[in-house]
């Protein structure tokens, strides 16, 4: 299974998720917006030191069913080069849609532009905060709940409303010991692709 981040807001909770992540020697893949890399810099680069895989969330997050088909191939390439210029380094060909908001021509446009679409299998919902009635221990059992080989589960760094814990940061140590105690392996999220889709070997 795979544990993915979306940065879209602020940086709060992410030197937490990169400690955790160090500490507990475990990968993840953290999907950043183009308007996260350029408002905070150093935690793009800081997320590409510690070697973690990154992708492309967009430039500015918007709904893409909203967008014209250029409007969205503009939002791609824009967080392209915004991820690019923080980071130094070339993002993954991984697009997740922001929202989840997409279409099976969407998807399509986005393998025309070299990318793969990168979804979920299921949101902690620690984004929400304790104001919508989220705690660490809702947090960690979304992630359990839905726990089985291939499992993809999506968090996020920073507050949508910029206030609160970020409960994702703070339920991560919990969620990597018990996934890791029910016989999971936490793999890169580029390996956990490679062998879900991978052929079965020849007799």
């Amino acid at each position: 299974m795979a544990l993915t981040f979306n940065a879209a807001w602020d940086e709060e909770g992410l030197g937490t998720v990169l400690t955790v992540l160090r500490r507990l020697k475990s990968p993840a893949t953290f999907f950043l917006t183009g308007q996260f890399a350029e408002r905070h810099p150093a935690a793009a680069r800081s997320i590409a030191t510690a070697g973690h895989g990154i992708g492309n969330h967009s430039q500015s997050h918007p709904p893409f069913g909203e967008l014209t088909s250029s409007e969205r191939a503009q939002e791609i390439a824009l967080a392209d080069q915004a991820v690019r210029r923080a980071t130094g380094i070339q993002p993954l060909p991984f697009f997740r849609f922001p929202y989840g908001d997409t279409t099976p021509a969407q998807i399509a446009e986005v393998n025309a532009l070299g990318y793969a679409d990168i979804e979920w299998t299921t949101d902690t919902n620690g984004y929400k905060g304790s104001a919508a009635g989220m705690t660490v221990q809702k947090t960690v059992k979304r992630a359990l709940d839905a726990l089985r080989p291939g499992e993809i589960v999506q968090m996020h760094v920073g507050n949508l409303d910029g206030q609160g814990p970020v409960l994702d940061a703070q339920a991560l140590p919990q969620i990597i010991d018990a996934i890791r105690s029910r016989g999971y392996r936490i793999t890169d999220l580029r390996t956990l692709l490679t062998s879900v889709s991978a052929p079965p070997p020849a007799p």
